[in-house]
């Protein structure tokens, strides 16, 4: 009974090891992506920055509370 405790633990140890690395191979690597930049895509730019400004005032309105 005592050397399968041995075996299993490496059994354990190799499974680990391929799980890390079947999941590395599905990773997508991660760009930052500007959110002004998405913004422009889907609005135009003196809207968007209309609202951005209105954002700032609000949070800053928020943050005087």
């Amino acid at each position: 009974m005592q050397s399968i405790y041995p075996k299993l633990n490496e059994i354990e140890s190799e499974i680990q090891g391929l799980r890390a690395l079947v999941m590395g191979a599905y990773q997508i690597p991660k760009r930052l992506v500007s959110l002004k930049g998405m913004g422009k895509l889907l609005i135009p730019e003196k809207e968007l920055d209309k609202a951005i400004e209105g954002a700032k005032k609000s949070l800053f309105k928020l943050e005087g509370m």
